[in-house]
C-alpha cells in the first residue's frame, strides 16, 4: 500500500462528502492507497453521510471525541500506507494529488515529507487567493513518510490548539520537508474556521512567549 489519505470529521456535515469524494477521485491504483475516515463523534447528520462512502477504498471508523489530535492519531495507527496525507473534512483535493506528492516523496529519498501550494476558496468554491506552501505553511496538503511520522512521536493530543504547528516543528526537527510548486490542495475559508485561526494562533504565540521566559 503505498498511500492513506485520513479525514477526520467532526460536525462537517455540509462538507465531508465533497472531501471523501475528492479523496476517492484520485487517478491512482485502486489497489494503492486507501481513504481512512474518523469520525470524531460528531453530534449533527456527518455520521450518516460518512456511512454511505464505505466500500474498497474507504475505511470508517467511529470514535468517541477526543479531538483533533487524537483523531488524526487513530487514523495514523490504522494507516496501511508507506506514505500518509491528512485531508479536512472541510477541504478538498485535485484528482493528481497523491501521484504527484508520492512521486516527490519516491525521487527524494532524504525528505521526510512534501508539501504543496494550496488555494484558499469560499463556500461556493471561488478562488480567493493562491498560496506557496513555503512561505506560508499549513499542515493539511503535506504528505508524510508514515515511519517518520511515527518516529516523531505523532501528534501531542494534548493540544487544543496549533497542533499542526506544534508537530512541524518537531518533525522539522528530524527531517527535510520538500516543496511541491503546483496549488494540489483546496482550503476552504469560512466563518468558522477563521474564527478559530485566529484563536488558535493568539493562544499559541502565548505559549511559545511563555515557554521562552
Amino acid at each position: 500500500m503505498q498511500v492513506s489519505i485520513i479525514i477526520t470529521c467532526y460536525d462537517r456535515e455540509r462538507w465531508v462528502a465533497r472531501a471523501i469524494r475528492s479523496a476517492v477521485a484520485q487517478k491512482f491504483p485502486k489497489d494503492e492507497f486507501e481513504v481512512i475516515v474518523v469520525d470524531d463523534g460528531s453530534t449533527d447528520h456527518s455520521r450518516e453521510i460518512i456511512d454511505n462512502f464505505s466500500d474498497d477504498i474507504v475505511r470508517i471508523y467511529h470514535d468517541e471525541n477526543r479531538g483533533l489530535p487524537a483523531a488524526r492519531n487513530s487514523g495514523i495507527k490504522r494507516s496501511k500506507g508507506r506514505y500518509v496525507m491528512h485531508l479536512d473534512s472541510d477541504d478538498y483535493i485535485s484528482e493528481d494529488t497523491i501521484r504527484l506528492l508520492s512521486l516527490f516523496l519516491n525521487e527524494n529519498h532524504d525528505w521526510g515529507a512534501v508539501g504543496c501550494d494550496y488555494k484558499e476558496v469560499n463556500e461556493s468554491e471561488t478562488l480567493m487567493i493562491r498560496r506557496y506552501a513555503n512561505l506560508e505553511p499549513i499542515a493539511c496538503g503535506l504528505m508524510f513518510r508514515t515511519d517518520a511520522l511515527i518516529a516523531i512521536g505523532l501528534y501531542n493530543e494534548e493540544m487544543r490548539v496549533c497542533e499542526d504547528e506544534e508537530l512541524r516543528e518537531r518533525f522539522e526537527e528530524k527531517y527535510i520537508v520538500g516543496h511541491c510548486r503546483l496549488p494540489l490542495y483546496r482550503y476552504m475559508r469560512h466563518e468558522e474556521n477563521i474564527t478559530n485561526d485566529k484563536e488558535s494562533v493568539e493562544k499559541y504565540r502565548a505559549k511559545l512567549r511563555k515557554s521562552a521566559k
